[in-house]
Protein backbone atom coordinates (compact mmCIF):
# COMPACT_ATOMS: atom_id res chain seq x y z
CA UNK A 1 0.00 0.00 0.00
CA UNK A 2 2.88 2.37 0.66
CA UNK A 3 3.79 2.56 -3.04
CA UNK A 4 0.62 4.35 -4.12
CA UNK A 5 0.74 6.64 -1.08
CA UNK A 6 4.15 7.82 -2.28
CA UNK A 7 2.48 9.12 -5.47
CA UNK A 8 0.03 11.35 -3.58
CA UNK A 9 0.30 15.14 -3.29
CA UNK A 10 2.78 16.32 -0.69
CA UNK A 11 0.09 17.56 1.71
CA UNK A 12 -1.62 14.17 1.74
CA UNK A 13 1.67 12.41 2.41
CA UNK A 14 2.48 14.85 5.22
CA UNK A 15 -0.95 14.27 6.77
CA UNK A 16 -0.34 10.52 6.84
CA UNK A 17 3.27 10.68 7.97
CA UNK A 18 3.77 8.23 10.85
CA UNK A 19 0.09 7.24 10.74
CA UNK A 20 -1.92 4.35 9.39
CA UNK A 21 -4.47 5.28 6.73
CA UNK A 22 -7.86 3.82 7.70
CA UNK A 23 -10.27 4.80 4.95
CA UNK A 24 -10.56 6.43 1.54
CA UNK A 25 -13.67 8.32 0.47
CA UNK A 26 -14.13 7.82 -3.28
CA UNK A 27 -16.22 10.79 -4.39
CA UNK A 28 -17.64 12.64 -7.37
CA UNK A 29 -19.73 15.83 -7.60
CA UNK A 30 -23.34 15.51 -8.81
CA UNK A 31 -25.24 18.35 -10.54
CA UNK A 32 -25.86 20.34 -7.32
CA UNK A 33 -22.23 19.78 -6.28
CA UNK A 34 -23.01 17.25 -3.54
CA UNK A 35 -20.29 14.64 -2.92
CA UNK A 36 -21.53 11.20 -3.96
CA UNK A 37 -19.55 7.99 -3.73
CA UNK A 38 -18.33 5.27 -1.39
CA UNK A 39 -16.06 4.99 1.63
CA UNK A 40 -13.76 1.99 1.42
CA UNK A 41 -11.04 0.58 3.68
CA UNK A 42 -7.60 1.78 2.66
CA UNK A 43 -6.45 -1.78 2.00
CA UNK A 44 -9.27 -2.29 -0.49
CA UNK A 45 -8.65 1.06 -2.20
CA UNK A 46 -5.01 0.07 -2.73
CA UNK A 47 -6.19 -2.98 -4.70
CA UNK A 48 -9.01 -1.46 -6.75
CA UNK A 49 -8.44 0.39 -10.02
CA UNK A 50 -11.98 1.74 -10.23
CA UNK A 51 -15.47 1.39 -8.82
CA UNK A 52 -18.99 1.87 -10.12
CA UNK A 53 -21.94 4.17 -9.47
CA UNK A 54 -25.14 4.43 -11.51
CA UNK A 55 -25.39 7.35 -13.95
CA UNK A 56 -28.74 8.19 -12.35
CA UNK A 57 -26.95 10.24 -9.68
CA UNK A 58 -26.95 13.02 -12.29
CA UNK A 59 -30.73 12.74 -12.81
CA UNK A 60 -31.69 13.55 -9.19
CA UNK A 61 -33.15 16.85 -8.15
CA UNK A 62 -31.97 18.65 -5.02
CA UNK A 63 -34.95 17.17 -3.15
CA UNK A 64 -33.98 13.60 -4.07
CA UNK A 65 -36.68 13.08 -6.67
CA UNK A 66 -35.90 11.99 -10.22
CA UNK A 67 -36.13 13.97 -13.45
CA UNK A 68 -37.02 12.41 -16.79
CA UNK A 69 -33.41 12.85 -17.90
CA UNK A 70 -32.38 9.36 -18.96
CA UNK A 71 -31.38 8.74 -22.58
CA UNK A 72 -33.11 6.82 -25.33
CA UNK A 73 -32.74 3.48 -23.51
CA UNK A 74 -34.71 4.78 -20.56
CA UNK A 75 -34.04 4.77 -16.83
CA UNK A 76 -31.85 1.68 -16.61
CA UNK A 77 -29.24 3.17 -14.23
CA UNK A 78 -26.24 2.16 -16.27
CA UNK A 79 -23.01 1.85 -14.27
CA UNK A 80 -20.30 4.45 -14.70
CA UNK A 81 -16.62 3.52 -14.35
CA UNK A 82 -15.08 5.80 -11.73
CA UNK A 83 -11.28 6.03 -11.72
CA UNK A 84 -9.35 7.87 -8.99
CA UNK A 85 -7.52 11.06 -9.86
CA UNK A 86 -4.79 10.70 -7.25
CA UNK A 87 -3.68 14.30 -7.80
CA UNK A 88 -6.88 15.28 -5.94
CA UNK A 89 -6.18 13.11 -2.88
CA UNK A 90 -6.49 15.19 0.26
CA UNK A 91 -7.15 14.78 3.96
CA UNK A 92 -10.58 14.64 5.54
CA UNK A 93 -9.25 16.10 8.81
CA UNK A 94 -12.62 16.36 10.58
CA UNK A 95 -13.08 12.58 10.67
CA UNK A 96 -12.40 10.46 13.74
CA UNK A 97 -9.78 8.36 11.99
CA UNK A 98 -7.15 8.91 9.30
CA UNK A 99 -9.13 9.37 6.10
CA UNK A 100 -8.38 10.64 2.61
CA UNK A 101 -10.80 11.97 0.01
CA UNK A 102 -10.15 11.31 -3.68
CA UNK A 103 -12.14 12.78 -6.57
CA UNK A 104 -12.83 10.30 -9.36
CA UNK A 105 -13.19 10.70 -13.10
CA UNK A 106 -16.39 9.33 -14.62
CA UNK A 107 -16.32 7.34 -17.86
CA UNK A 108 -18.63 4.95 -19.68
CA UNK A 109 -17.77 1.32 -20.35
CA UNK A 110 -15.88 2.33 -23.50
CA UNK A 111 -13.71 4.84 -21.67
CA UNK A 112 -15.51 7.92 -22.97
CA UNK A 113 -16.27 10.76 -20.51
CA UNK A 114 -19.76 10.86 -18.98
CA UNK A 115 -21.15 13.98 -20.65
CA UNK A 116 -23.34 15.14 -17.77
CA UNK A 117 -20.62 14.81 -15.11
CA UNK A 118 -19.86 18.41 -13.99
CA UNK A 119 -16.09 17.88 -13.78
CA UNK A 120 -16.09 16.51 -17.33
CA UNK A 121 -18.07 19.55 -18.54
CA UNK A 122 -15.38 21.87 -17.18
CA UNK A 123 -12.59 19.74 -18.62
CA UNK A 124 -14.30 19.89 -22.01
CA UNK A 125 -14.40 23.70 -21.99
CA UNK A 126 -10.77 24.00 -20.80
CA UNK A 127 -9.67 21.68 -23.61
CA UNK A 128 -11.41 23.92 -26.16
CA UNK A 129 -9.30 26.84 -24.93
CA UNK A 130 -6.16 24.72 -25.27
CA UNK A 131 -7.09 23.76 -28.82
CA UNK A 132 -6.83 27.49 -29.58
CA UNK A 133 -3.42 27.74 -27.85
CA UNK A 134 -4.90 29.38 -24.77
CA UNK A 135 -4.73 28.49 -21.08
CA UNK A 136 -7.62 29.80 -18.96
CA UNK A 137 -6.86 30.89 -15.40
CA UNK A 138 -9.48 31.51 -12.70
CA UNK A 139 -9.62 32.68 -9.11
CA UNK A 140 -12.92 32.07 -7.27
CA UNK A 141 -14.18 33.98 -4.26
CA UNK A 142 -16.49 32.12 -1.88
CA UNK A 143 -19.11 33.91 0.22
CA UNK A 144 -21.14 32.08 2.84
CA UNK A 145 -23.03 32.58 6.09
CA UNK A 146 -22.42 31.11 9.51
CA UNK A 147 -25.89 30.72 10.98
CA UNK A 148 -27.52 29.47 14.15
CA UNK A 149 -28.52 25.80 14.03
CA UNK A 150 -31.84 25.54 12.24
CA UNK A 151 -33.79 22.27 12.38
CA UNK A 152 -37.18 23.70 11.38
CA UNK A 153 -37.61 24.74 7.73
CA UNK A 154 -40.57 26.92 8.75
CA UNK A 155 -38.35 29.05 11.02
CA UNK A 156 -36.43 31.98 9.57
CA UNK A 157 -32.66 31.68 9.42
CA UNK A 158 -30.75 33.65 12.05
CA UNK A 159 -27.05 34.56 12.29
CA UNK A 160 -24.87 32.49 14.58
CA UNK A 161 -23.97 33.64 18.08
CA UNK A 162 -20.34 34.72 18.26
CA UNK A 163 -17.73 34.56 21.00
CA UNK A 164 -19.28 37.60 22.71
CA UNK A 165 -22.58 35.74 23.18
CA UNK A 166 -24.35 38.14 20.80
CA UNK A 167 -25.72 37.30 17.36
CA UNK A 168 -23.47 38.36 14.50
CA UNK A 169 -24.04 41.96 13.46
CA UNK A 170 -24.84 43.09 9.92
CA UNK A 171 -23.24 45.89 7.90
CA UNK A 172 -19.77 45.27 9.32
CA UNK A 173 -17.94 44.64 6.04
CA UNK A 174 -14.17 44.18 6.47
CA UNK A 175 -14.45 44.48 10.25
CA UNK A 176 -11.69 42.52 12.00
CA UNK A 177 -13.74 42.57 15.19
CA UNK A 178 -16.56 40.83 13.34
CA UNK A 179 -14.11 38.23 12.02
CA UNK A 180 -12.84 37.66 15.56
CA UNK A 181 -16.40 36.80 16.62
CA UNK A 182 -16.10 33.64 14.53
CA UNK A 183 -12.53 32.93 15.63
CA UNK A 184 -12.95 29.27 16.65
CA UNK A 185 -14.68 28.36 13.37
CA UNK A 186 -12.13 30.27 11.30
CA UNK A 187 -9.27 28.62 13.20
CA UNK A 188 -10.64 25.21 12.23
CA UNK A 189 -11.07 26.33 8.62
CA UNK A 190 -7.41 27.38 8.48
CA UNK A 191 -6.27 24.18 10.20
CA UNK A 192 -8.34 21.98 7.91
CA UNK A 193 -7.14 23.88 4.82
CA UNK A 194 -3.51 23.44 5.87
CA UNK A 195 -4.01 19.70 6.39
CA UNK A 196 -5.67 19.49 2.97
CA UNK A 197 -2.89 21.43 1.26
CA UNK A 198 -5.05 24.38 0.22
CA UNK A 199 -3.81 27.96 0.25
CA UNK A 200 -6.31 30.56 1.43
CA UNK A 201 -5.60 34.01 0.00
CA UNK A 202 -7.64 35.70 2.73
CA UNK A 203 -10.79 35.66 4.88
CA UNK A 204 -12.89 38.80 5.30
CA UNK A 205 -16.18 39.78 6.89
CA UNK A 206 -18.76 40.65 4.25
CA UNK A 207 -21.78 42.93 4.57
CA UNK A 208 -24.25 40.37 5.92
CA UNK A 209 -24.71 39.26 9.52
CA UNK A 210 -22.41 36.27 9.89
CA UNK A 211 -21.32 36.47 6.24
CA UNK A 212 -17.69 35.66 5.40
CA UNK A 213 -15.66 35.52 2.20
CA UNK A 214 -12.71 33.27 1.39
CA UNK A 215 -10.48 34.08 -1.57
CA UNK A 216 -8.43 31.40 -3.32
CA UNK A 217 -5.22 31.81 -5.27
CA UNK A 218 -5.57 31.88 -9.07
CA UNK A 219 -4.80 28.78 -11.08
CA UNK A 220 -6.07 25.95 -13.28
CA UNK A 221 -9.89 25.96 -13.53
CA UNK A 222 -10.36 22.25 -12.79
CA UNK A 223 -8.01 22.37 -9.80
CA UNK A 224 -9.75 25.46 -8.40
CA UNK A 225 -13.20 23.94 -8.91
CA UNK A 226 -11.97 20.84 -7.05
CA UNK A 227 -10.89 23.11 -4.20
CA UNK A 228 -14.24 24.94 -4.01
CA UNK A 229 -16.00 21.55 -4.02
CA UNK A 230 -13.78 20.41 -1.15
CA UNK A 231 -14.00 23.74 0.68
CA UNK A 232 -17.80 23.75 0.83
CA UNK A 233 -17.76 20.36 2.53
CA UNK A 234 -14.92 21.34 4.84
CA UNK A 235 -16.50 24.66 5.93
CA UNK A 236 -19.74 22.87 6.80
CA UNK A 237 -17.78 20.43 8.96
CA UNK A 238 -15.89 23.24 10.72
CA UNK A 239 -19.16 25.02 11.53
CA UNK A 240 -20.85 21.90 12.94
CA UNK A 241 -17.94 21.50 15.35
CA UNK A 242 -18.97 24.83 16.90
CA UNK A 243 -22.73 24.29 17.13
CA UNK A 244 -23.61 26.34 14.06
CA UNK A 245 -24.28 25.73 10.38
CA UNK A 246 -22.53 27.07 7.27
CA UNK A 247 -24.86 27.80 4.37
CA UNK A 248 -24.02 28.51 0.75
CA UNK A 249 -27.58 29.48 -0.20
CA UNK A 250 -27.61 32.46 -2.52
CA UNK A 251 -30.04 34.36 -0.27
CA UNK A 252 -30.51 32.72 3.14
CA UNK A 253 -31.68 35.79 5.09
CA UNK A 254 -34.29 38.13 3.63
CA UNK A 255 -32.84 41.48 4.69
CA UNK A 256 -29.17 40.61 4.19
CA UNK A 257 -27.01 40.54 1.06
CA UNK A 258 -26.76 37.32 -0.91
CA UNK A 259 -23.70 35.11 -1.24
CA UNK A 260 -21.77 35.08 -4.51
CA UNK A 261 -19.02 33.03 -6.08
CA UNK A 262 -17.23 35.78 -7.99
CA UNK A 263 -15.03 34.29 -10.73
CA UNK A 264 -11.89 36.14 -11.81
CA UNK A 265 -10.74 35.27 -15.35
CA UNK A 266 -7.49 35.71 -17.20
CA UNK A 267 -6.19 33.85 -20.24
CA UNK A 268 -2.59 32.96 -21.07
CA UNK A 269 -0.95 32.35 -24.44
CA UNK A 270 0.35 28.79 -24.15
CA UNK A 271 3.46 29.52 -26.23
CA UNK A 272 4.61 32.71 -24.54
CA UNK A 273 2.94 32.41 -21.13
CA UNK A 274 1.78 36.02 -21.45
CA UNK A 275 -1.62 37.24 -20.33
CA UNK A 276 -3.55 37.87 -23.57
CA UNK A 277 -5.44 40.69 -21.86
CA UNK A 278 -2.21 42.77 -21.76
CA UNK A 279 -0.37 43.88 -24.94
CA UNK A 280 3.36 44.39 -25.56
CA UNK A 281 3.22 47.84 -23.97
CA UNK A 282 0.87 46.65 -21.20
CA UNK A 283 -2.12 48.13 -23.00
CA UNK A 284 -5.56 46.52 -22.86
CA UNK A 285 -6.03 44.20 -25.83
CA UNK A 286 -8.70 43.21 -28.32
CA UNK A 287 -8.83 39.87 -26.51
CA UNK A 288 -9.89 41.60 -23.30
CA UNK A 289 -12.68 43.44 -25.11
CA UNK A 290 -13.84 40.32 -26.92
CA UNK A 291 -13.85 38.25 -23.73
CA UNK A 292 -16.06 40.89 -22.08
CA UNK A 293 -18.23 41.00 -25.20
CA UNK A 294 -18.76 37.26 -25.02
CA UNK A 295 -19.77 37.48 -21.38
CA UNK A 296 -22.22 40.29 -22.11
CA UNK A 297 -23.82 38.49 -25.04
CA UNK A 298 -24.00 34.95 -23.67
CA UNK A 299 -24.22 35.14 -19.86
CA UNK A 300 -28.02 35.61 -19.88
CA UNK A 301 -28.25 32.16 -21.47
CA UNK A 302 -26.30 30.50 -18.62
CA UNK A 303 -27.86 32.32 -15.67
CA UNK A 304 -29.75 29.06 -15.15
CA UNK A 305 -26.34 27.49 -14.37
CA UNK A 306 -24.93 30.40 -12.35
CA UNK A 307 -28.22 30.76 -10.43
CA UNK A 308 -29.51 27.17 -10.26
CA UNK A 309 -32.42 27.44 -7.78
CA UNK A 310 -35.50 29.54 -7.21
CA UNK A 311 -33.79 31.11 -4.20
CA UNK A 312 -30.85 32.16 -6.40
CA UNK A 313 -32.87 34.94 -8.04
CA UNK A 314 -33.60 36.60 -4.72
CA UNK A 315 -29.93 37.65 -4.69
CA UNK A 316 -30.23 39.97 -7.69
CA UNK A 317 -31.57 42.91 -5.70
CA UNK A 318 -30.87 46.52 -6.64
CA UNK A 319 -28.42 48.29 -4.28
CA UNK A 320 -27.75 45.11 -2.29
CA UNK A 321 -24.21 43.97 -3.25
CA UNK A 322 -25.22 41.82 -6.24
CA UNK A 323 -25.36 42.91 -9.89
CA UNK A 324 -28.63 43.41 -11.73
CA UNK A 325 -27.20 43.78 -15.24
CA UNK A 326 -24.23 43.01 -17.48
CA UNK A 327 -22.61 46.43 -17.54
CA UNK A 328 -18.79 46.38 -17.36
CA UNK A 329 -16.40 48.87 -15.86
CA UNK A 330 -12.96 49.26 -14.38
CA UNK A 331 -12.88 49.00 -10.59
CA UNK A 332 -16.65 49.39 -10.14
CA UNK A 333 -18.39 46.90 -7.87
CA UNK A 334 -21.90 47.89 -8.97
CA UNK A 335 -21.42 46.32 -12.40
CA UNK A 336 -21.87 42.66 -13.27
CA UNK A 337 -18.47 42.58 -14.99
CA UNK A 338 -15.51 44.32 -13.40
CA UNK A 339 -11.85 44.82 -14.28
CA UNK A 340 -10.15 45.03 -10.86
CA UNK A 341 -7.09 47.14 -10.15
CA UNK A 342 -4.04 45.05 -11.00
CA UNK A 343 -0.67 45.14 -12.76
CA UNK A 344 -0.90 44.31 -16.50
CA UNK A 345 0.35 40.74 -16.15
CA UNK A 346 -2.49 40.06 -13.69
CA UNK A 347 -5.18 41.88 -15.68
CA UNK A 348 -8.43 39.98 -15.37
CA UNK A 349 -12.21 40.14 -15.71
CA UNK A 350 -14.38 39.45 -12.67
CA UNK A 351 -17.77 37.84 -13.28
CA UNK A 352 -19.90 38.90 -10.31
CA UNK A 353 -23.11 37.12 -11.33
CA UNK A 354 -22.54 33.56 -10.12
CA UNK A 355 -24.14 32.61 -6.80
CA UNK A 356 -22.34 30.53 -4.19
CA UNK A 357 -25.10 27.93 -4.57
CA UNK A 358 -23.93 26.99 -8.07
CA UNK A 359 -21.91 23.88 -8.77
CA UNK A 360 -18.32 25.25 -8.99
CA UNK A 361 -17.44 23.07 -11.98
CA UNK A 362 -20.51 24.17 -13.90
CA UNK A 363 -20.37 27.83 -12.86
CA UNK A 364 -16.74 28.16 -13.96
CA UNK A 365 -17.37 26.16 -17.15
CA UNK A 366 -20.36 28.32 -18.13
CA UNK A 367 -18.48 31.57 -17.53
CA UNK A 368 -15.43 30.36 -19.45
CA UNK A 369 -17.64 29.18 -22.33
CA UNK A 370 -19.18 32.64 -22.68
CA UNK A 371 -15.74 34.25 -22.75
CA UNK A 372 -14.49 31.74 -25.33
CA UNK A 373 -17.40 32.49 -27.64
CA UNK A 374 -16.46 36.15 -27.35
CA UNK A 375 -12.83 35.43 -28.26
CA UNK A 376 -13.78 33.14 -31.15
CA UNK A 377 -16.36 35.54 -32.56
CA UNK A 378 -14.47 38.78 -31.85
CA UNK A 379 -17.58 40.10 -30.08
CA UNK A 380 -17.35 43.77 -29.18
CA UNK A 381 -18.69 44.77 -25.76
CA UNK A 382 -20.94 47.68 -25.01
CA UNK A 383 -19.14 50.88 -23.96
CA UNK A 384 -17.75 50.95 -20.45
CA UNK A 385 -20.35 51.95 -17.87
CA UNK A 386 -19.63 55.00 -15.74
CA UNK A 387 -21.40 55.61 -12.46
CA UNK A 388 -23.76 53.48 -10.38
CA UNK A 389 -24.90 50.48 -12.43
CA UNK A 390 -27.84 49.96 -10.07
CA UNK A 391 -29.36 52.99 -11.80
CA UNK A 392 -29.48 50.93 -15.00
CA UNK A 393 -32.04 48.44 -16.20
CA UNK A 394 -32.26 44.77 -15.21
CA UNK A 395 -31.01 42.78 -18.21
CA UNK A 396 -30.62 39.31 -16.74
CA UNK A 397 -33.42 36.82 -16.04
CA UNK A 398 -34.92 37.34 -12.60
CA UNK A 399 -36.95 34.12 -12.35
CA UNK A 400 -35.79 30.56 -12.89
CA UNK A 401 -38.36 29.70 -15.55
CA UNK A 402 -37.19 32.51 -17.84
CA UNK A 403 -33.55 31.58 -17.25
CA UNK A 404 -34.26 27.98 -18.26
CA UNK A 405 -36.03 29.16 -21.42
CA UNK A 406 -32.90 31.06 -22.45
CA UNK A 407 -30.60 28.16 -21.56
CA UNK A 408 -32.61 25.70 -23.63
CA UNK A 409 -32.33 27.96 -26.69
CA UNK A 410 -28.55 28.51 -26.42
CA UNK A 411 -27.24 26.07 -29.04
CA UNK A 412 -23.84 27.82 -29.27
CA UNK A 413 -23.27 27.21 -25.57
CA UNK A 414 -24.60 23.66 -25.75
CA UNK A 415 -21.87 22.90 -28.31
CA UNK A 416 -19.21 23.94 -25.78
CA UNK A 417 -20.74 22.52 -22.61
CA UNK A 418 -22.00 19.38 -24.32
CA UNK A 419 -25.47 18.77 -25.82
CA UNK A 420 -26.17 15.79 -23.57
CA UNK A 421 -25.21 17.78 -20.49
CA UNK A 422 -27.52 20.60 -21.58
CA UNK A 423 -30.40 18.14 -22.04
CA UNK A 424 -29.92 16.50 -18.63
CA UNK A 425 -29.35 19.78 -16.79
CA UNK A 426 -32.48 21.33 -18.27
CA UNK A 427 -34.61 18.30 -17.39
CA UNK A 428 -33.39 18.24 -13.78
CA UNK A 429 -33.86 21.99 -13.26
CA UNK A 430 -37.33 21.94 -14.86
CA UNK A 431 -38.30 19.17 -12.45
CA UNK A 432 -37.02 21.18 -9.47
CA UNK A 433 -38.85 24.30 -10.64
CA UNK A 434 -42.10 22.37 -11.00
CA UNK A 435 -41.61 20.88 -7.52
CA UNK A 436 -41.23 24.39 -6.11
CA UNK A 437 -44.40 25.61 -7.83
CA UNK A 438 -46.36 22.97 -5.91
CA UNK A 439 -45.40 24.60 -2.58
CA UNK A 440 -47.68 27.28 -1.09
CA UNK A 441 -45.58 29.84 0.77
CA UNK A 442 -46.36 31.64 4.08
CA UNK A 443 -46.56 34.93 2.09
CA UNK A 444 -49.37 33.54 -0.05
CA UNK A 445 -51.30 32.30 2.98
CA UNK A 446 -50.85 35.58 4.83
CA UNK A 447 -51.75 38.01 2.05
CA UNK A 448 -54.00 36.07 -0.30
CA UNK A 449 -55.99 33.69 1.87
CA UNK A 450 -58.68 36.19 2.93
CA UNK A 451 -57.93 39.20 0.74
CA UNK A 452 -58.39 38.08 -2.85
Amino acid sequence: MSEWIETLPEAAQTYLEGRRLDEVECIIADLPGIARGKAVPASKFARQKHFHLPDSIFFQTITGDWAEAAGEEGFIERDMVLTPDLSTATAAPWTGDWTLQVIHDAADRNGGPIACCPRNVLKRVVEMYRERGLEPVVAPEMEFYLIARNLDPAREIAPMVGRSGRPAAARQAYSMTAVDEFGPVIDDIYDFAEAMGFEIDGITQEGGAGQLEINLRHGDPVKLADEVFYFKRMIREAAIRHDCFATFMAKPIADEPGSAMHIHHSVLDMQTGRNVFAGPDDEETDSLRHFIGGLQKHLPSVIAVLAPYVNSYRRYVRDNAAPINLAWARDNRTTGLRIPLSPPDARRVENRLAGMDCNPYLGIAASLACGLLGLAGAIEPEPEFHGDAYAGELDIPNVQGTALDLFEQASDLHALLGPDFARVYSAVKRAEYEEFLQVISPWEREHLLLNV
